[in-house]
């Protein structure tokens, strides 16, 4: 029998590019001259510090832009049937996320996690998997202190079967009672 959810570790062996490349998003996409690196990733602290950057002194004097992320993955064929999401714990700021050229969605904060639902998109088995996140932080100063820039947390793919519990769970709540009871 297959686990009701599996979570699997996003985290490492993502290509970077720092600046904007159009086609970037696309299935297939040539990143092998890019940058392999794991996240959380900030490429803004690897800039340098420069009173002239659009920041300013109180984002931390340092360049912000755009970047590109990108990642293949396979999933199992035995997964046929199952649910599948990507989960961003945190990326700094207006990502825009694509799965096999297909585009999931935007999101103009940076502190707030997120999912995207990749089953419609994905094939099973042998089947190579593609996805492409661009992050823009170009738009300078916009934070009242450093903010970084990038896929800055954890990401993870969770597949779960149809039936399940929903990301956040289930809660309680006790209501009073209209009688005061």
């Amino acid at each position: 029998m297959v686990a009701q959810r599996h979570t699997l570790n996003l985290d490492r062996g993502w290509r970077f590019h720092l600046g904007d490349l159009p086609g970037a998003q696309e299935l297939g996409f040539d990143d092998a001259g890019w940058r392999t690196l794991d996240v959380p990733h900030d490429w803004s602290i690897e800039g340098a510090f420069s009173d002239t950057n659009p920041a300013g002194a109180h984002g931390g004097a340092l360049p912000g832009g755009v970047g590109w992320y990108r990642k293949a993955f396979s999933i199992p064929q035995m997964d046929t049937g199952r649910l599948v999401f990507v989960e961003f714990d945190g990326v700094y700021r207006n990502s825009e996320v694509w799965i096999n050229g297909r585009y999931l969605g935007k999101r103009p904060y940076g502190y707030s996690s997120f999912r995207y639902a990749l089953t419609p998109y994905l094939p099973y088995g042998r089947g190579r998997n593609e996805i492409a996140v661009r992050v823009d932080n170009s738009q300078q100063p916009n934070s009242r202190w450093y903010s970084g820039s990038g896929i800055y947390r954890h990401v993870r793919l969770v597949t779960m079967e149809p039936v399940h519990v929903d990301q956040w769970g289930t809660y309680i709540t006790t209501p009073l009672d209209p009688a005061g009871m």
